[in-house]
């Protein structure tokens, strides 16, 4: 698949050909990494991180908040890798650091290692030392120590000549369970589409930038289709995975959901269709992915309003269940429920609420059996809803958090607040 890419200089996304040259400068990287970020992880390079002229952390910051990032340049000891897996990037890519001795001590899962190559040399130091290194030996020589490989032909970068397939080829059976990302010279979406078809993603910069093809055409050009249409079967759900319906997807409907971030389709009946439109049932688009198949398609949304299904229901498959049927209910109680309704009552009275918190909690604490811990944790997860709602904090708020947590390398000790333990 298609890994867009940023690579930043003077905290604006600029492209080089040949990692020398800058052709163009796209200015703020932040309104595009939240467009590439609706199709995967986006690479982030700091270029003059890489060259050693300074760095622009305050930006990737920003970026790590809008978009899941792989983070790169300049990234050479142990340090500097963990800063930036605690600050949330995906993953790291290292080059003149990826050796044994710093590799070893980062989660393999979450590192990339960056082999630059110039006719067939390995490059380091922002492309301006040569290693007398193959890609191959370098290959060999690290695959036990990260999950994946960053292949840059350094001579076709930013020059948009194609794709050498043929050393993609034997490098994606090199690589064994590692994956691979190639990057320098990607023309056209065919270009990605044989990349894929080789098991391989392909990084992309000056095609995007420039406007010989978009990021739409880029992302759909692995999919295929077995209907008559070309269609692709598309799964719409809520950002904790529940599917909320059915639709169908085109590379024009597609295309109009990364450009203007929301839930477009396309229907069989009236061609590009924007969910909520009339209705005012609206979607945020989250992300886009595809399937193992390359023949279906997910949606992941904020559902606005009323809920996903014509018939007002929050799913095409009737009410949701467990949490989010629990945030669905206590936002209709609390807008409809008289002045009896207990959880108004709560919403109301913060003190009480909070008070209910924390004998609930305890509640829990102290349970015993699976049955009543089940029932306390029930009791906790209703006031705790109650809570997020108050603050109009939704269960997707909080997931985000708890990935954006899972994400961290360096773990707190967990230790009662203040001493206490009780």
């Amino acid at each position: 698949m298609i890994v867009p890419s940023i690579d930043l200089m003077d905290g604006r996304a600029v492209q080089l050909v040949e990692g020398r040259e800058k052709v163009l400068d796209a200015g703020d990287p932040r309104p595009i990494a939240e467009r590439f970020g609706r199709v995967g992880e986006v690479a982030v390079i700091d270029l003059d991180a890489a060259l050693g002229r300074g760095d622009n952390r305050e930006v990737i910051e920003d970026l790590l908040s809008i978009a899941p990032c792989r983070v790169g340049g300049g990234i050479r000891d142990v340090e500097s890798a963990v800063r930036w897996l605690d600050a949330g990037a995906h993953k790291v890519i290292l080059g003149t650091a990826a050796v044994p001795g710093v590799l070893g001590e980062l989660p393999r899962d979450r590192v990339i290692a960056a082999l630059d190559a110039r006719d067939g040399d390995v490059v380091v130091e922002g492309w301006t030392r040569k290693t007398g290194a193959s890609v191959e030996e370098r290959i060999e020589e690290l695959g036990e120590f990260v999950s994946g490989f960053l292949v840059t032909f350094v001579e076709g970068e930013g020059r948009m000549g194609g794709m050498p397939l043929e050393r993609m080829d034997r490098l994606v059976e090199r690589v064994g369970d590692c994956a691979l990302t190639v990057a320098g010279g990607v023309r056209e979406p065919e270009d990605i589409a044989a990349v894929d078809w080789l098991g391989a993603d392909a990084q992309v910069g000056m095609a995007l930038y420039t406007g010989a093809f978009d990021l739409a055409s880029g992302f759909c050009s692995p999919l295929r289709s077995d209907r008559a249409d070309g269609l692709w079967a598309t799964v719409v759900c809520d950002e904790s995975g529940r599917a909320l319906g059915l639709c169908y997807s085109s590379l024009e409907s597609v295309r109009a959901a990364l450009e203007t971030g929301r839930g477009v389709y396309h229907s069989r009946s009236r061609g590009v269709w924007v969910k909520g439109e009339s209705s005012g049932n609206t979607q945020e688009l989250v992300r886009i992915d595809v399937d193992c198949d390359r023949d279906a398609l997910r949606f992941t949304v904020r559902q606005k309003g009323a809920g996903f299904c014509h018939t007002g229901s929050a799913t095409c498959f009737g009410e949701s269940r467990g949490l989010a049927r629990l945030q669905r209910t206590i936002g209709s109680r609390i807008a409809d429920a008289g002045e009896g309704s207990y959880t108004r009552r709560l919403i109301e009275d913060p003190a009480l609420l909070a008070s209910k918190l924390v004998e609930e909690a305890r509640e829990l604490a102290a349970a015993t059996t699976a049955e009543d811990a089940a029932w306390e944790l029930a009791d906790v997860l209703y006031f705790a809803s109650v809570a997020a709602v108050r603050h109009g904090v939704t269960i997707g708020d909080a997931e985000r958090v708890l990935d954006a947590r899972a994400l961290r390398v360096t773990r707190r000790a967990g230790d009662a607040k203040n001493g206490e333990s009780s």
